[in-house]
C-alpha cells in the first residue's frame, strides 16, 4: 500500500470499485485499509523512537520480520548500538469496525511503547479520541495537526479538530448540571485567571472558578467549574446555590483563600459549615509587606501559630508576634486577627484532618494542572473553549485520583462524632 494517505484513499476506492459486491465486502475492504494504516502508524512511531530518519521512498515493512533479515542500510539508522528493531508481535486488537490482528514491531531493549495502540491495550478508538486526547494536553490545533502529519502522516484539516472538540460542548454542559452527592466532608474554593477574548475582539482577565470536593470515601471529586469576568465573593454565591441545587445539601468543612466577603457568602448558602482560611495563601500575603532579610525569621513566627497544639496557644504565639514585629510590619497581625475566628477553625480538629484543611495543597495541585495544560494557550477564544480545555485537562488528571487521602479514616470517625447528625446514612448490603 503507497506510504501516503491519498495513496490509501486511492486504493481504497479502487478496491471497493472492483471487489465490493455486499455490505460485508466492503466493511471487510475497510479493514484492511485500517490494518495496514495502523501498522504504518506503528512503524513511524518506532522509527520515531529509535531515532531513524527513514528514506522518504522506502515504505514501512507490513509482514513480520526477524532481526537478522534486517538490511545493512536499515540497520545504519538504528539509534546507537543497545537498541534496535527486533521483528514483530502478533496482537488483536478491537475498534469500530471489528477485530484486527496487528503486526506489532518490537525492539531489542523492549523500551517502544506505542501511542496508537497502547501496551495492555485490546481496543483502540478512533482518530477522534486522538485528537480529543491531545487537546486535552493543551496543544492548539496547529500543534495537532503537526503532531498527526509528522507521526501518521495524516492531514488533519483545522476544521475537523474543531468539529471533533466542539463536541465535547454538550459533553460538559451535562457534567455541569450532573447531581451530586448530599455530604461531602471537606470542600476547596480557589479561582485561576486566564485571558480570554470577549465578542468584541477584547482581551480581558477572566477567572476560572473552581470546587474541589473530598467525598466520604476520602477521594478528591471535582465538583464544578464556573468562569466569570471578575473574582468575587457575590460570583462565588451563585456557584454555591448551583452545587445547592444540584443536591450538595451539606459541607462541614469549606477551605478558601483570603478573598474579602467569601466566607459570609459560605454562610448564607451553607449556615452550618466551618469556614477555614488557607493558612498558605496568610502566610505568602503577610510575606508581601516583609523585607527579604526578615522574611525568614517572620515565617518562622507565623509557623508557631497555625501549629500550636491550642486555641489558646496559638492566641498566646499571636501576641508574641505582635509584640516582636508590629513595630515594623504592624499590618500583619491586625489582619490575622481580623480573620481569626476564620484562621483557628482547625483547632477544632485533630491533627489528622488539621493537615487536609488548613491548606489549600489540594485545590493548588488542581491549578497546577490547570497552569500546565493551559500554558501553550496565552488568549482563549472565548470563555466556552476555556471551559472545554480545562474540563478535558481534569478530567485527564483525575484518572490519578485512585487514593484516598491520608489518614482518611482517622478524620472520618471524627467527623461521625463531631457531626453525628449531619453524616449521611450507609446503605446496608
Amino acid at each position: 500500500m503507497d506510504v501516503s494517505f491519498q495513496g490509501d484513499v486511492t486504493e481504497l476506492a479502487t478496491r471497493i470499485a472492483a471487489e465490493a459486491k455486499t455490505v460485508d465486502d466492503i466493511n471487510a475492504i475497510f479493514r484492511d485499509l485500517k490494518k495496514a494504516t495502523l501498522e504504518r502508524m506503528l512503524d513511524v512511531e518506532m522509527d520515531i523512537h529509535l531515532g531513524r530518519v527513514k528514506d522518504s521512498d522506502t515504505p514501512p515493512r507490513a509482514s513480520m520480520e526477524k532481526d537478522p533479515s534486517e538490511t545493512d542500510s536499515e540497520k545504519t539508522f538504528a539509534a546507537g548500538p543497545k537498541n534496535r528493531r527486533n521483528g514483530r508481535t502478533p496482537k488483536t486488537i478491537r475498534c469500530e469496525s471489528g477485530e484486527l490482528t496487528l503486526q506489532i514491531p518490537r525492539d531489542r531493549l523492549g523500551t517502544f511503547d506505542p501511542i496508537i495502540v497502547p501496551k495492555h491495550s485490546r481496543q483502540i478508538g478512533s482518530l477522534d479520541d486522538k485528537i480529543l486526547a491531545l487537546y486535552a494536553k493543551g496543544l492548539t490545533t496547529r500543534d495537532i495537526q503537526e503532531i498527526l502529519q509528522e507521526m501518521y502522516g495524516v492531514e488533519v484539516s483545522p476544521m475537523l479538530i474543531s468539529r471533533v472538540t466542539d463536541e465535547l460542548q454538550e459533553e460538559v454542559k451535562q457534567w455541569q448540571t450532573r447531581r451530586l452527592a448530599p455530604v461531602f466532608p471537606i470542600v476547596f474554593f480557589d479561582g485561576i485567571v486566564v485571558s480570554v477574548r470577549g465578542s468584541d475582539g477584547r482581551v480581558s482577565h477572566h477567572t476560572i472558578y473552581v470546587a474541589l470536593g473530598i467525598n466520604m470515601d476520602g477521594h478528591k471529586e471535582l465538583l464544578g467549574l464556573w468562569i466569570h469576568p471578575t473574582e468575587g465573593a457575590k460570583f462565588w454565591l451563585s456557584c454555591l446555590t448551583d452545587l445547592k441545587n444540584r443536591g450538595l445539601e451539606d459541607i462541614f468543612v469549606v477551605c478558601v483563600d483570603g478573598l474579602s466577603g467569601f466566607p459570609e457568602a459560605i454562610r448564607a448558602a451553607y449556615p452550618q459549615a466551618s469556614v477555614q482560611l488557607c493558612v498558605v495563601h496568610l502566610v505568602r500575603a503577610a510575606l508581601r509587606y516583609v523585607t527579604s532579610e526578615d522574611s525568614r525569621e517572620v515565617a518562622r513566627d507565623l509557623k508557631k501559630i497555625y501549629q500550636a497544639a491550642t486555641v489558646a496557644e496559638a492566641e498566646e504565639a499571636l501576641n508574641e508576634f505582635a509584640q516582636a514585629w508590629d513595630a515594623k510590619y504592624p499590618t500583619i497581625s491586625r489582619q490575622w486577627r481580623s480573620k481569626w475566628t476564620d484562621i483557628v477553625t482547625l483547632f477544632d480538629f485533630p491533627p489528622a484532618i488539621r493537615k487536609v484543611i488548613y491548606t489549600t495543597n489540594a485545590i493548588e495541585s488542581v491549578n497546577s494542572v490547570i497552569r500546565k495544560f493551559t500554558k501553550n494557550r496565552k488568549i482563549y477564544p472565548n470563555e466556552a473553549s476555556a471551559l472545554k480545555l480545562i474540563y478535558l485537562a481534569i478530567q485527564e488528571a483525575s484518572k490519578r485520583w485512585t487514593r484516598s487521602i491520608q489518614n482518611w479514616k482517622q478524620a472520618l470517625n471524627h467527623f461521625a462524632i463531631l457531626f453525628e447528625d449531619r453524616m449521611p446514612q450507609r446503605k446496608s448490603n
